[in-house]
């Protein structure tokens, strides 16, 4: 079985900083907190240089293997990952005087959606550590994506969804070999079903920030993105945040590509971004809070970010406060508009919660929190096609004569 060059040497709590042994399975800390794979970056910084990562062959995160935790290469599960592309938006840009807009297409991912990225390295992880059963709650994606990559290990899994999940995310879920429940409630109480069902089933809680392994793999969108840019950051980053493993995984990105020396210390402006109905970050961050309360009867059409309650509320806020970023919500109605927007202008179709980073990019120059000067990118994080879309078409008889300039008319 041939290794997996990686620099591993311990886990850490991010609350209280206590150490956990490397290649052990584990939850959440003994505080009740995300753990963090820490790794030995002095060693990293002379084993792989910016020359050689340009040179791989091979596309996709995995391409960053020295940055991830996996050893055995027997264990890592691929699905023809891709790099996702930049696509430059300047009819946007120009529509709302701007210089630069920028939106990184996650929807080119197995599955569709950039959950791929933390549920391949939770399963090749589970894979490495014997797990045979896992379990989780989703608003869709990720489930999606546990089920694919699970099926490919050869690892049971068990999705417990809200009912009003979109169908064809339900769909997906069964068709990739997951069981899947629909639950009369929210993700927290599928969550809670999750865990209480832990002991008896004998399943992996990989529920949002409950194993380690989800922020290694949603942190290549840092890697990923830094390397396109010619190791520049953007000036804003709009993220789409519901439980936040992203924007979690891209601020332990930035870090570690400044301690191996292929950024200096400059950091985009991290924004959250989420849905008036449920937006418990926005919240804390106007509160100037470190935790955020739970959120009451959470509703957004946007059910990627249909979170009330994220575990990693604190290091969200700590991001975002450290970048000199903010926390921006939006209404349901404006993320429908600027969907609408988006694809006429320049024909990207932008899942939901890809369109409430749009709506808030908006918002935010209208307002001055972004200036027309800076370089900002939106992260679209699922395909478009995977959601509900208005009707349209207009009937023809082609048994009769058409009036082809009445055609004018109509969409």
């Amino acid at each position: 079985m041939r290794e997996f060059k990686t620099f591993t040497t311990h886990l850490e709590c991010s609350m209280t900083g206590a150490r956990y042994a490397a290649d052990q399975l584990h939850g959440l800390s003994d505080a009740g907190k995300p753990l963090l794979v820490r790794y030995d970056l002095e060693a990293l910084r002379h084993a792989i240089s910016k020359d050689e990562l340009a040179k791989r062959a091979e596309g996709g995160f995995w391409r960053y293997r020295e940055f991830l935790p996996v050893r055995q290469d027997a264990n890592v599960m691929r699905l023809g990952e891709v790099v996702t592309p930049l696509i430059a938006a300047p009819k946007a840009a120009r529509l709302h005087g701007a210089r630069t807009l920028l939106v990184k297409d996650e929807g080119r991912l197995p599955t569709g959606s950039f959950k791929a990225r933390g549920l391949a390295l939770a399963v090749s992880m589970a894979k490495e550590l014997g797990v045979r059963r896992m379990a989780m709650p989703t608003n869709g994606n990720a489930g999606a994506a546990l089920a694919a990559y699970a099926t490919r290990a050869g690892i049971e899994s068990w999705v417990f969804c809200p009912n009003d999940t979109p169908e064809v995310n339900v769909r997906e879920i069964a068709l990739q070999g997951a069981r899947v429940f629909l639950v009369d409630g929210l993700i927290n109480d599928c969550g809670r079903l999750v865990a209480e069902g832990k002991a008896k089933m004998g399943w992996f809680d990989t529920s949002t920030l409950k194993e380690p392994y989800r922020i290694e793999g949603k942190k290549t969108m840092g890697i990923e993105l830094a390397e396109q840019l010619d190791w520049r950051l953007p000036d804003t980053i709009f993220y789409p945040t519901g439980g936040g493993t992203g924007l979690i995984g891209m601020w332990k990105a930035f870090a570690e590509l400044e301690a191996i020396g292929f950024i200096g210390s400059e950091r985009p402006r991290m924004v959250v971004v989420q849905a008036a109905g449920c937006a418990p970050i926005v919240k804390a961050w106007r509160e100037g809070r470190e935790h955020a309360e739970p959120w009451k009867n959470a509703r957004t059409l946007a059910s990627g970010i249909r979170v009330p309650g994220a575990i990693g509320d604190f290091l969200i806020l700590r991001a975002v406060r450290e970048s000199g970023g903010f926390a921006i919500a939006v209404e349901d109605e404006a993320i429908t508009a600027a969907q609408d927007e988006m694809a006429r202008v320049e024909g990207l179709l932008l899942c939901p919660e890809g369109a409430a980073t749009y709506a808030a990019w908006r918002a935010a120059i209208a307002s001055g929190q972004v200036g027309r000067d800076e370089r900002a990118l939106l992260f679209n994080c699922a395909s478009g096609l995977k959601y509900p879309m208005p009707p349209a078409g207009r009937p023809i008889d082609c048994h009769h004569p058409v009036d082809y300039a009445a055609l004018a008319g109509g969409p």
